[in-house]
C-alpha cells in the first residue's frame, strides 16, 4: 500500500507564502518523478510543478519565478515553496508521485489526498 501525504497548506494573504510537504511511505521500490497539482472550484485539476528524478523540474507559466519545487529523495519527500501567493492561486492541491513497487513491477501514478491553500486579498 502507498500513500502520499501532503501537509503545510493553510489560509494566507496575499503576497505571504506557504510551504507544502508531500511524503510518499508504504511499499515503494522507487520513485520516478514528484509534483503538485492544483484544482481550484469549478475547474479542472492542472499542473503546478513537477520534478524528476534527476531534478529537472517544469513548473506552470502562471507560478514562474514565484513557486520552486524540490525533493529529498531520502525522505520520500517533495516540496512546493510558495512565494509572492495571490488570490488566483487558491484551489486544493495534490502530490503526484510515479513510483514502482517492487523492481520487477510497472511504474504506477499515485495522488495524495490534497490539501487546501486559500489566499485572501
Amino acid at each position: 500500500q502507498v500513500q502520499l501525504v501532503e501537509s503545510g497548506g493553510g489560509l494566507v494573504q496575499a503576497g505571504g507564502s506557504l510551504r507544502l510537504s508531500c511524503a510518499a511511505s508504504g511499499s515503494i521500490f522507487s520513485i520516478n518523478a514528484m509534483g503538485w497539482y492544483r484544482q481550484a472550484p469549478g475547474k479542472q485539476r492542472e499542473l503546478v510543478a513537477r520534478i524528476t528524478s534527476d531534478n529537472n523540474t517544469n513548473y506552470a507559466d502562471s507560478v514562474k519565478g514565484r513557486f520552486t519545487i524540490s525533493r529529498d529523495n531520502a525522505k520520500k519527500t517533495v516540496y512546493l515553496q510558495m512565494n509572492s501567493l495571490k488570490p488566483e492561486d487558491t484551489a486544493v492541491y495534490y502530490c503526484n508521485a510515479d513510483l514502482r513497487t517492487a523492481w520487477f513491477r510497472n511504474v504506477g501514478n499515485y495522488w495524495g489526498q490534497g490539501t487546501q491553500v486559500t489566499v485572501s486579498s
